[in-house]
C-alpha cells in the first residue's frame, strides 16, 4: 500500500480523497494555486505545495508543476480526482514515466474512451449497443448531410473530444445542419483542440443512466448498479439518484453485464462509469465511458456500502477487488443535489464571493461533501460547485422528503446558490413520480411560464371585474 499520495485537484473532491487516505493510514499532499491558499483541502492535508497562479492552465493543469511537487514531497502516487487532468492520457503516461502510480486506468484506456468516436467504434466492435450514427467523424458537410439523412432528423452533432456538453448541437432539420456543423466544430476546436465531430440519432424522451464499474489488475470486473442522471441543464447534471426509478431488476442485470463487457473490452482498471441513453421503449445505448471517479459517486456508495475512492487506491496499489458481483447488495434509495454558486433567476450566472452566515444541513441520512466554510472566498477561476448534498432513506419518497428538509437547512446568506431551484426540482410532479427524462428542466421552465401567464390573466380579470362594478 502507498505511504503518501499527492492529490492533483482542489475543492470537495480533494477533501474527499484526503479523508479516505487518512482512514487508510496514508499521508497526503495537497497542491494549490495562489487563489486556493486558504482552501480546506490545504488545511486538511499532511503537506501542501503551491503549484502556480490562479488560472488552472498555470497550476492544476500544469503537468510539470504537479510532477515537481510529487518528486519534492516523495509521493508515490497521484490521485487526479475528476476534471482537470483526470482523463488526460498524456498526464497518466507522464506519471508512469516519472515512476509515479497514476490512480486510474491505463493511458491507452483513457485515450480510447476519451475520444468519443473511437469509443463508439470500440464498443460497437465489442457488441455493446450504440445509437445509430457515424462510426467515424464526419469529413465534410456533404458526408454529414448523407449521414444525417440516413439516420433521420433530428440528429446530434457531438465533438469526439472533451465533454460537459461543449460543442454539442441538436439539428432538427436539414436546413440547420451546415451552420450547426460550423458552430460545433469551432467550439470543439476552441475547447478541446480537436474539431472532429460525429453524428448520432437523437433519442427523444430519453433518460440518462450510468453504470458504475470497478475493475482490478487481476481480471476481476464488477458493476455496482446504476445512477439516474436525467436532471440536466445544457447537458450538465444537477441531480442524481440511485437506483433509477426506471430500471427493473432484469434491466439492471442486462445493463450491468453490458457495462462489464465494455470495461473488459479495453482492459479497464479502477473505478469507471459507462453511460447509456434509455429510450421510452426500454432500449439502451452506449454514449460514453468516464475513466475516473464521478461527481455523483456518493449515491452509489450510499446504497452499496462500497467506498469507491478507497477501492481506487487499493486497485492502483495492486490489490484485488476483494468483492464479487454476488456480494453487491443494494439498500434503500439515495439522491444527490449539486449546489453551485450560481443565480438560477439570472440564467445560472456564476456568483463568486465571500461566504457569510453559513448553516450546514445534518441529521439522519444526510451526507455533505464540501470544501466551504464561513469566511471562505469562492474564486471565479474554477467550477462553481460549492457542495454535494446527499441523502439516503429506505424508500425514494422518504429520500425526496429528506432532501427537501436538508435543502431548507442549507443557508448561505451572502451568495446566490442553486438551492431554491433544486427545491423546485424536488417538488416537481414529474420528478416525484419518477416518470421524467432529460427534458425535465425545460418542462419545468414551460410550466413556470404558463403559471405566470395564468396568474397575470387572473389578476387582469379581477381588475376588469372591479372596473365593471364601478
Amino acid at each position: 500500500m502507498f505511504r503518501k499520495i499527492l492529490i492533483a485537484n482542489r475543492g470537495e473532491i480533494a477533501v474527499r480523497i484526503i479523508r479516505a487516505c487518512r482512514e487508510m493510514g496514508i499521508k497526503t499532499v495537497a497542491v494549490y494555486s495562489e487563489a486556493d491558499k486558504n482552501s480546506l483541502h490545504v488545511q486538511l492535508a499532511d503537506e501542501a505545495r503551491c503549484i502556480g497562479p490562479a488560472p488552472s492552465t498555470e497550476s492544476y493543469l500544469s503537468t510539470a508543476a504537479l510532477l515537481t511537487a510529487a518528486r519534492k514531497t516523495r509521493a508515490q502516487a497521484i490521485h487526479p480526482g475528476y476534471g482537470f487532468l483526470s482523463e488526460n492520457a498524456d498526464f497518466a503516461e507522464a506519471c508512469r514515466n516519472a515512476k509515479l502510480v497514476f490512480i486510474g486506468p491505463s493511458p491507452q484506456a483513457i485515450r480510447d474512451m476519451g475520444n468519443k468516436a473511437v469509443a463508439r467504434k470500440t464498443m460497437h466492435a465489442a457488441g455493446v449497443p450504440i445509437p445509430p450514427g457515424t462510426i467515424e467523424p464526419v469529413s465534410s458537410k456533404k458526408s454529414a448531410l448523407i449521414a444525417a439523412k440516413k439516420v433521420g432528423f433530428p440528429v446530434l452533432l457531438k465533438p469526439s473530444a472533451g465533454g460537459g456538453g461543449k460543442g454539442m448541437r441538436i439539428v432538427k432539420a436539414q436546413k440547420e445542419l451546415s451552420a450547426a456543423l460550423d458552430a460545433s466544430q469551432t467550439e470543439a476546436q476552441a475547447a478541446f483542440g480537436c474539431a472532429d465531430v460525429y453524428i448520432e440519432k437523437v433519442i427523444t424522451n430519453a433518460r440518462h443512466i450510468e453504470m458504475q464499474v470497478l475493475a482490478d489488475n487481476h481480471g476481476n470486473v464488477i458493476h455496482l448498479g446504476e445512477r439516474e442522471c436525467s436532471v440536466q441543464r445544457r447537458h450538465q447534471k444537477l441531480v442524481e439518484e440511485a437506483p433509477s426509478p426506471a430500471i427493473t431488476k432484469t434491466m439492471r442485470k442486462k445493463m450491468g453485464d453490458v457495462a462489464v463487457a465494455a470495461a473488459r473490452a479495453i482492459n479497464y482498471s479502477g473505478a469507471g462509469t459507462v453511460e447509456f441513453m434509455l429510450d421510452k421503449n426500454g432500449k439502451f445505448y452506449f454514449i460514453e465511458m468516464n475513466t475516473r471517479i464521478q461527481v455523483e459517486h456518493p449515491v452509489t456508495e450510499c446504497i452499496t456500502g462500497v467506498d469507491l475512492v478507497k477501492a481506487q487506491i487499493r486497485v492502483a496499489s495492486g490489490e484485488p477487488l476483494g468483492i464479487e458481483q454476488k456480494d453487491v447488495v443494494f439498500n434503500g434509495h439515495a439522491i444527490e443535489c449539486r449546489l453551485n454558486a450560481e443565480d438560477p433567476d439570472n440564467d445560472f450566472m456564476a456568483s463568486p464571493g465571500v461566504i457569510r452566515g453559513l448553516r450546514l444541513p445534518g441529521g439522519p441520512g444526510v451526507r455533505l461533501d464540501t470544501h466551504i466554510f464561513e469566511g471562505y472566498e469562492v474564486p471565479h477561476y474554477y467550477d462553481s460547485l460549492l457542495a454535494k448534498l446527499i441523502v439516503q432513506a429506505p424508500t425514494r419518497d422518504e429520500a425526496i422528503a429528506r432532501m427537501r428538509r436538508a435543502l431548507d437547512e442549507f443557508t448561505i446568506e451572502s451568495l446566490q446558490t442553486t438551492a431554491p431551484f433544486l427545491q423546485k426540482v424536488m417538488q416537481a410532479k414529474a420528478f416525484r413520480s419518477g416518470r421524467y427524462d432529460t427534458g425535465l428542466i425545460e418542462h419545468m421552465k414551460h410550466s413556470e411560464v404558463t403559471e405566470k401567464l395564468l396568474d397575470w390573466a387572473h389578476k387582469l380579470t379581477e381588475k376588469l371585474r372591479h372596473f365593471d362594478r364601478r
